[in-house]
């Protein structure tokens, strides 16, 4: 619950489903099986990434998305690192897009947390 757009919902449901997380290598595969990851479609060197999979736990992908939308909408009153992230992403992405992607970043924060048993330590954020 230390990582934000974590609550207790989405806490509980995420160890519930996956436990301490070591049947993932790592976290990209986790944000994979949750369908948070593009789809690619790749022939002749050429790679297109499509739109998010959906595969995985839909509950899971959904209550992901709306703790990652809960902190879009608020990162402009609170200032963080990651909120500093999502200002420059922001312009040049669409807004679900972005979302999309900060489920991703969280969905691999929750991994790292499981997978080694630490606590979740917000990058340092230097205010302008």
């Amino acid at each position: 619950m230390e990582v934000p757009g974590f609550g207790p919902i989405v806490s509980t449901a995420l160890v519930a489903a996956i436990g301490n997380g070591i049947s993932f290598r790592k976290g990209r595969d986790l944000a994979a099986w949750l369908g948070l990851v593009p789809r690619q479609h790749s022939t002749g060197g050429k790679t297109r990434l499509l739109g998010i999979s959906k595969l995985g736990n839909e509950y899971l992908r959904r209550m992901m998305l709306h703790g990652a939308r809960s902190v879009v909408m608020q990162m402009e009153r609170k200032p963080s690192a990651l909120g500093e992230w999502l200002t420059s992403l922001s312009p040049r992405r669409h807004r679900n897009v972005t979302v999309v992607a900060l489920a991703n970043k969280m969905a691999r924060i929750a991994w790292a947390i499981l997978s080694k048993g630490t606590h979740y330590s917000a990058p340092a954020f230097v205010a302008a």
